[in-house]
């Protein structure tokens, strides 16, 4: 976890195609040193509450949680929590940690107790959950971690070819 320099907020700008808002820190670098996952305020500069706090700026990463999400895999997903305990207890103990992380940036009373995700109950945003899963390290959401399995690695040689030519 960094402070976010105007170099950061520039690139992240070009990642998402507008301006970022309510950016604290980069919470994890992709391997050829660009932001990937930013933590932004709970409350918005322009007064919004805002519940997710990791935001995924990676385009590869994007890109590739987008193909999985196409894919029907948080509706397997959904259906695994609903019979295993353990993973249940697991994805709550994620739920609480991003609370927790949220929390430390602000209290804002509209989303107390609201994660992101579809955290505790369902998955609802695997963007949400990977970029929980980069920030906060392996093992704290179980899905995140699972997704980016998924993913593998293929991404890093490109992400760096690709650094190459920046002009950012």
């Amino acid at each position: 976890m960094t402070q976010i320099t105007d170099h950061d907020l520039a690139i992240v700008e070009a990642q998402l195609g507008r301006e970022p808002r309510g950016v604290v820190e980069v919470s994890w670098r992709c391997p050829c040193g660009k932001p990937g996952v930013v933590k932004t305020l709970p409350r918005l500069p322009n007064g919004t509450p805002f519940p997710t706090t990791y935001y995924l700026t990676n385009p590869r990463l994007v890109s590739a949680v987008s193909t999985l999400e196409a894919s029907g895999l948080m509706s397997e997903m959904s259906e695994r929590l609903a019979e295993d305990n353990e993973l249940a207890a697991r994805y709550r103990a994620a739920h609480e940690a991003y609370l927790a992380d949220r929390e430390a940036l602000g209290h804002v009373e509209e989303i107390d107790g609201i994660s992101a995700g579809g955290m505790p109950m369902r998955v609802k945003c695997l963007h949400v959950l990977v970029g929980h899963a980069l920030a906060a390290g392996r093992g704290v959401n179980p899905f995140g971690d699972e997704a980016l399995d998924l993913i593998g690695d293929d991404w890093h040689d490109a992400c760096v070819a690709d650094t190459a030519e920046d002009t950012l």
